[in-house]
């Protein structure tokens, strides 16, 4: 890289051509940018302050700014550092300036990239506070020092903010990042709040996934509502969120432990400091459902040979899953087995329970379903248990009501006042013309769910549940069974039941099902 002096910038006819300064700045935070004189603008003035110094010599301060505020420089994704590389290629500048060497870059890999780029348009390089000269090898390695400290003052800085976000962490603190649907910061900053209007939506997506055990159906349920993800306005003045949701979406939600009232760090919980706004017993279900999804991926639906337990059935001594196994006998006869997965990897003499005939346990575990409609006992708890969901829904949606009543109120609040501004400053209507669509279509969504909502509510107010129509309802299982195909067989086992514990050596099962109505089960069953 050559040194700008006043030879090198005369031409053949002996006239001193200017020299072109460029002067970039950068901050690494936004904080203090929002004031009429800032980091940016000091950097800047000290800057054209050296080019007026040097006027004598043809030097001229372009006029367009590269500042990046608000990046670091740990890399190269700046947009003003990418004007100014562009705008050096196509020779437009012939001196960059700045006011130390690492507002440039605090990578030595980058800062090699970007001297490469300088010496091949010979283009200078200029440090308003420190004075180096790169045209010999004690310049460049007077360069290079500055620039290894710069690297490290970053590895450590980092260093220690990471250490410290740790350590807040653990004691449950709130330590930045994007905004979590459901809680808002709190204005004396430092803590989550929970927004009562948001949680009901994250309690509302937690229920509609155990119903649905599905993140595509929960979320066109969601989305059917007229509900959104958190629309929050960054210092920027820039909208994120407010958009439909997705699988992905909905996934990250379902697995936030924030939900939980905990702070999660290197996969350990911590007490935070912010209030729960799920029931942790809801948010294990919620995972115990995911995690089986991800590993079946479907493969209870791609049943080819109808094993009804399939994923369900564990070895009770081994605490092992027993999978499905087939014996195949003259091509034409197969034999089905469940196999404790600890025998069959380990040897059978691992395990007591090693395997069972795969028609004689679903059998059994059929019948034990088929006698639920004549137990007494039984028939009164699933009644109160019934008696008791309906109070709950009729009490969940009465809030979900007035949720969205709110939000219906809120989004034409907030019309009529774009509205007024619109009409006011004539300019302005381009840009609130797609805000005032978007509202009028969330007002539309929100009147049609609250219909809805209403008649809902009356339904369940004039259907009293009848303990005898329960009792035929459950006691008719042997009809409904026989109706159904096989893959509906093995979604209602699934919807049924929870777990299944087989003890080989003692041939005990125990059965946990699912706290659920049962009736509801078997109604959703037939229509499917």
């Amino acid at each position: 890289m050559k040194q700008l002096t006043s030879q090198t910038r005369e031409s053949s006819s002996g006239i001193r051509s200017p020299i072109r300064c460029a002067i970039y700045t950068r901050k690494s935070t936004e904080e203090g940018l929002d004031q009429d004189f800032n980091s940016l603008d000091a950097q800047r003035e000290s800057a054209e302050a050296l080019i007026e110094s040097q006027k004598s010599e043809g030097w001229i301060c372009l006029p367009e700014h590269y500042d990046d505020g608000g990046f670091t420089g740990s890399n190269m994704e700046r947009p003003a550092m990418k004007r100014l590389m562009t705008d050096i290629e196509a020779e437009k500048i012939d001196c960059v300036v700045v006011y130390k060497v690492d507002r440039l870059s605090r990578s030595l890999m980058d800062f090699a990239r970007i001297m490469e780029t300088l010496e091949k348009q010979t283009t200078s390089f200029v440090s308003v506070t420190q004075q180096f000269n790169t045209t010999h090898s004690m310049g460049r390695l007077t360069l290079n020092i500055l620039l290894s400290f710069a690297q490290f003052e970053r590895e450590i800085t980092s260093e220690r903010t990471r250490d410290k976000k740790i350590a807040a962490r653990k004691k449950g603190k709130w330590t930045g990042g994007l905004p979590t649907l459901g809680y808002d910061l709190d204005p004396r900053g430092g803590r989550l709040i929970v927004n009562h209007e948001e949680a009901f939506l994250v309690r509302t997506a937690f229920e509609l996934y155990l119903d649905h055990q599905s993140l595509r159906v929960t979320a066109d349920e969601l989305n059917r509502r007229g509900w959104t993800t958190k629309r929050f306005i960054s210092k920027r003045d820039k909208v994120h969120g407010g958009v439909p949701f997705k699988k992905n979406i909905l996934q990250r939600i379902l697995t936030n432990p924030t939900y939980l009232g905990k702070v999660q760090f290197d996969g350990e919980f911590y007490e935070g400091e912010h209030q729960a706004i799920v029931e942790e017993t809801k948010w294990q279900q919620v995972q115990e459902i995911l995690n089986r999804n991800r590993l079946d991926r479907g493969k209870t639906v791609r049943n080819k040979y109808g094993a009804l337990l399939k994923g369900l059935l564990y070895c009770k001594p081994c605490q092992s899953p027993m999978v499905h196994s087939i014996s195949v006998k003259n091509e034409n006869i197969f034999y089905r087995y469940y196999v404790c997965s600890k025998a069959q990897v380990n040897g059978w003499h691992s395990c007591s329970t090693k395997s069972v005939i795969a028609t004689e346990i679903e059998e059994f575990v059929v019948d034990r379903i088929r006698h639920i409609g004549r137990d007494n006992d039984l028939v009164a708890e699933t009644l109160k248990q019934v008696r008791g969901r309906v109070q709950n829904g009729a009490e969940r949606l009465t809030s979900e009501l007035w949720v969205v009543n709110e939000e219906i109120k809120n989004n034409v609040c907030e019309s009529d006042r774009l509205m007024n501004d619109s009409a006011q400053h004539l300019d302005g209507k381009t840009r609130t013309s797609g805000r005032l669509a978007e509202l009028e279509n969330q007002i539309d969504l929100g009147r049609q769910r609250a219909n809805e909502i209403r008649e809902k509510i009356d339904n369940l107010e004039f259907k009293p549940v009848d303990k005898i129509e329960l009792s035929t309802e459950l006691a008719d299982f042997d009809s409904i069974w026989e109706s159904l195909l096989p893959r509906e067989r093995t979604r209602l086992i699934h919807l049924l039941i929870k777990r299944l514990d087989y003890d080989g050596a003692e041939g005990t099962m125990r059965i946990t099902f699912h706290q659920t109505e049962i009736k509801t089960l078997v109604e959703g069953a037939l229509v499917e």
